[in-house]
């Protein structure tokens, strides 16, 4: 049974009444405050859910309304609604979505509805995650940071040093360690790694931290893409990893994460680099017997922090700029993201919470399903390099996503993947900022 901290939670329960009561709206405000919720598990939407009912138990002049949405389809309808006017007052959306939305003026700039104990319970790295132009637009609440998830017998058996996140491989010790776990017995071949690149721009960009890099740098006052050594030494160790020494398969470049886990249970390939989220789907579909290890990402030597840094872009809670009830909608983020209630969302949803309390739930921290592994490395999380870029989109869609895939399948060299993310690149993002 999960521990809560119950003197918090009642002393919480009973001040809600007061922080609220004088910011029910104005008087022409009518019906409850809508809530657009991304929950998508079970588990998370059944934790979202009850969390409203017990809002609206306690704050009946305030009440708020659940509104399911989803992934997929979450910008073209937040630009539809902002620009008809009728945007839910509370948004679940990215950190990576939010530019043009803060730039074009539909989200509210928090930093003067937010609470001082939410402000302290997450870090600044976390809040510039959400911070854009200098104003804050969003509540980091959960991030999903990429790890390694493996096949705990085909390690032990190769005889390799298992990782931890105090001591973790390096990437040069992570590619002899895909060398040591390749093998081929008969018709069949164990590939050491299955990189799913069929959306391969934010985990490329994301891991050059681990290296010094970043792809997007500001230079007097602009953001302009370079792509030197820090930045390209990740890719091209997974380039040379496909195309020279034949440790990751070539096959799962055009998949996607899940797409992989088949051939995982399958013994086809001995490590998966996913993002944590996606134990879940390896706990629930793994055949009986099979053992699997979560491992943190390899470090790079001599970059900041050790070399452990990854760029995330964490799940956010925003309030429209048109709502005239922001206070309203401020309070219930709070409680939304109150320590133990932040746990039982990132329970839900198997991500990481930022809050520095909620890290230290009882029912988060354990070995079991590599629960430890993520909480340790939350950390070495930092704000993805492309978050409040404008023109990301178009250059990830129109540049880099072509780009990157044809460089990881052999099909141009470094040069010319260069050429296309920097030449390419930076006319788009220069259209942004005349």
């Amino acid at each position: 049974m999960r521990r809560r901290d119950f003197l918090a939670t009642t002393a919480a329960a009973a001040s809600a009444p007061a922080l609220i009561g004088g910011c029910a709206g104005s008087p022409g405000d009518s019906g409850p405050l809508e809530y657009l919720s991304l929950a998508w598990q079970k588990e998370s939407i059944e934790v979202n859910k009850a969390l409203v009912a017990e809002w609206n138990e306690r704050n009946p002049s305030v009440k708020v309304r659940y509104v399911q949405g989803a992934w997929e389809s979450v910008h073209d309808q937040l630009l539809t609604s902002f620009e008809g006017g009728e945007a839910p007052d509370i948004i679940h959306d990215e950190a990576n979505d939010l530019t043009d939305f803060a730039h074009g003026g539909y989200l509210a700039d928090l930093r003067p509805l937010l609470p001082e104990d939410l402000k302290s319970q997450i870090s600044r790295a976390n809040w510039e995650t959400a911070t854009i132009a200098g104003g804050i637009y969003g509540v980091p609440f959960l991030h999903d940071p990429r790890v390694l998830i493996a096949n705990r017998k085909l390690l032990e058996e190769s005889g390799v040093r298992m990782p931890t996140v105090g001591r973790p491989w390096s990437w040069g010790e992570f590619e002899d360690v895909a060398k040591e776990l390749t093998r081929s017995r008969g018709n069949s071949r164990t590939y050491g790694v299955a990189w799913s690149m069929k959306e391969p721009v934010n985990q490329s960009v994301n891991l050059t931290m681990s290296t010094g890099g970043a792809v997007f740098h500001r230079e007097r006052g602009k953001d302009v893409i370079r792509f030197d050594e820090a930045d390209y030494g990740v890719p091209e160790l997974i380039h040379r990893q496909v195309n020279e020494d034949r440790t990751a398969s070539r096959s799962t470049l055009g998949m996607a994460g899940s797409d992989t886990l088949p051939g995982f249970f399958a013994g086809r390939y001995a490590i998966v680099p996913l993002n944590f989220s996606f134990r879940q789907q390896v706990q629930q579909q793994a055949p009986d017997g099979f053992e699997w290890v979560t491992l943190p990402m390899p470090a790079g030597r001599g970059a900041p922090g050790g070399g452990q840094f990854q760029g995330v872009s964490p799940q956010t809670l925003s309030v429209s700029q048109d709502t005239s009830r922001k206070k309203a909608a401020m309070a219930f983020i709070a409680f939304m993201t109150r320590p133990d209630h932040m746990a039982r969302l990132a329970e839900g949803d198997w991500l990481v919470p930022t809050g520095r309390e909620a890290l230290r739930d009882p029912a988060l921290n354990t070995d079991e399903h590599g629960w430890s592994t993520g909480l340790r490395i939350a950390s070495d999380l930092r704000a993805s390099p492309v978050l409040g870029v404008r023109g990301y989109p178009e250059w990830k869609d129109k540049v880099a996503t072509p780009a990157f895939q044809e460089y990881y399948a052999g099909s141009i060299g470094l040069r010319a993947l260069r050429d296309k993310l920097v030449d390419d690149g930076n006319r788009i993002l220069a259209r942004y900022q005349r």
